[in-house]
C-alpha cells in the first residue's frame, strides 16, 4: 500500500471519528434538554391576543407572532411552531430570552445541575403592552437577543464557591468567591455565627454614592462579603444596572433588605404575599414562576412579620426540581447547595416550606 493511500485512509478515519463524537455530543445535549422539558411544570395562561405579526424579524427565522397572556399580564414572542423566544412581563424590567443551552453547577456544595436555554437580561425600561413597537425596545432587543454576554444567571454564579476573581479597569474585584459575612465576636448574642448586613459595596471594598446622594462606606471586616439581599443587589443592581436605594426608606430603587424588596411596589408580584402575620401563608402554587424571579422566604420567628431571606429562581435542575440561588450563612455565600436546607422550592423541604412570595423585577 502506498504512503499516499495510507494518508487518505487516515483522513477518512479521522473524519468519521470526529463526526461520531459530534453526534454523540449533540445527542447528550438534546437528551438533557428533553429531560428538563418533560419535568418542567406547565405554566397556566389565558390568551388575550394572538397572531400579532412581529416587527422584529431581523436575526430570527420564520414567521414570528406576539401573544398577550394574563396572570401575570405579559407579552410572549413565539416562532412559527409556537416555540417561545422571549417573555416580557408588564411592569418588570427583567426579560427571559431563549438562547444557547448552558449548564450551571456548584460542585463544592451540591450535585445539582441546571441545564437551561433561558437567558435573563435587564431592559432599560419596564415592559408595557405594545412596547414591542417602540424604538427603545427594538434597539435593546437587537443588541441582546442571541447575545452571549453575561446575563443575570452568569453573573450570579460568578460569586459561588471557588469562582475566580474578576477585576475592572480600576483594579476593583467585582466578582469572585463571596462570603456571607464576618463571624460574630465570641461572647455576644449569636457568637460564632456569620453576621448579616454585608452589602455589595462591602464586598467591593469601595465607597458608593446612591442616586439620592447618600454615600456609604464599606466595612473592612465585611470585605468580599454580602448577605442575601446584598447578593441580589450586586447582581441586579451593581452589575445589571437596576437602580438601588441606600436603605428601605428613601429613593425609588431596589430596597436594602429582603423584606423591603418583597413589599416594594417594584416590578410584578407574580406570587403575592397572603395570609396573616407573622407566619403568612405558603403559596398554593408556584407554577407561574419564571427564571430570574426573586423569591422571598419567612425562615425565623425572631424577624416577626418581616420576610427574612431572598433568592433568585433559576428554573428546573436536571432532576426536575425547582431550584434557586441565594447567599446563605450555612454555606457562607451565594449557593445552590444543600447544606442547611436543599435549595429547592418544590416539595416540603426547609426552603420550600418557608417560601412566601415572588416578584418579577
Amino acid at each position: 500500500m502506498s504512503a499516499k493511500t495510507q494518508r487518505g485512509r487516515r483522513r477518512v478515519l479521522h473524519a468519521v471519528t470526529v463526526t461520531a463524537l459530534l453526534a454523540g455530543s449533540a445527542y447528550l445535549t438534546v437528551a438533557l434538554r428533553a429531560e428538563e422539558q418533560t419535568t418542567a411544570p406547565a405554566i397556566p395562561a389565558v390568551t388575550d391576543e394572538a397572531g400579532l405579526k412581529s416587527p422584529l424579524t431581523r436575526g430570527l427565522s420564520g414567521d414570528l407572532t406576539w401573544e398577550r397572556l394574563r396572570s401575570p399580564a405579559r407579552s410572549v414572542l413565539r416562532g412559527e411552531k409556537g416555540e417561545v423566544f422571549a417573555t416580557f412581563t408588564d411592569g418588570a424590567r427583567t426579560a427571559t430570552l431563549t438562547g444557547r443551552s448552558r449548564t450551571f453547577t456548584e460542585p463544592a456544595a451540591t450535585r445539582s445541575r441546571i441545564v437551561t436555554d433561558n437567558w435573563v437580561r435587564m431592559m432599560p425600561e419596564p415592559w408595557r403592552k405594545g412596547a414591542e413597537k417602540e424604538k427603545w425596545f427594538k434597539d435593546w432587543f437587537k443588541d441582546n437577543f442571541g447575545s452571549e454576554k453575561d446575563d443575570l444567571f452568569a453573573m450570579a454564579f460568578q460569586y459561588v464557591a471557588q469562582a475566580p476573581v474578576k477585576q475592572d479597569a480600576a483594579g476593583v474585584g467585582y466578582a469572585g468567591d463571596a462570603n456571607y459575612g464576618p463571624i460574630a465576636a465570641h461572647g455576644g448574642s449569636g457568637a460564632g455565627q456569620r453576621l448579616e448586613e454585608s452589602d455589595f459595596y462591602d464586598y467591593l471594598g469601595i465607597p458608593y454614592t446612591f442616586r439620592d446622594g447618600t454615600s456609604m462606606q464599606p466595612e473592612r471586616a465585611r470585605a468580599r462579603s454580602m448577605d442575601c439581599s446584598g447578593f441580589i443587589r450586586a447582581v441586579l443592581g451593581y452589575r445589571a444596572g437596576y437602580p438601588l436605594r441606600a436603605d428601605d426608606r428613601r429613593g425609588d430603587g431596589l430596597p436594602r433588605t429582603a423584606n423591603g424588596m418583597a413589599r416594594s411596589g417594584l416590578g410584578a408580584d407574580v406570587v403575592p404575599l397572603t395570609g396573616s402575620a407573622p407566619a403568612f401563608a405558603r403559596p398554593a402554587s408556584i407554577d407561574v414562576l419564571q427564571p430570574g424571579d426573586l423569591v422571598f422566604f419567612k425562615l425565623e420567628a425572631r424577624t416577626e412579620e418581616r420576610l427574612d431571606h431572598v433568592g433568585m429562581y433559576l428554573g428546573n435542575d436536571s432532576d426536575g426540581h425547582q431550584v434557586f440561588i441565594s447567599s446563605r450563612q450555612e454555606v457562607n455565600g451565594p449557593t445552590i447547595g444543600d447544606k442547611g436546607g436543599t435549595s429547592r422550592l418544590d416539595g416540603n423541604g426547609y426552603y420550600a416550606s418557608a417560601l412566601r412570595s415572588a416578584k418579577r423585577l
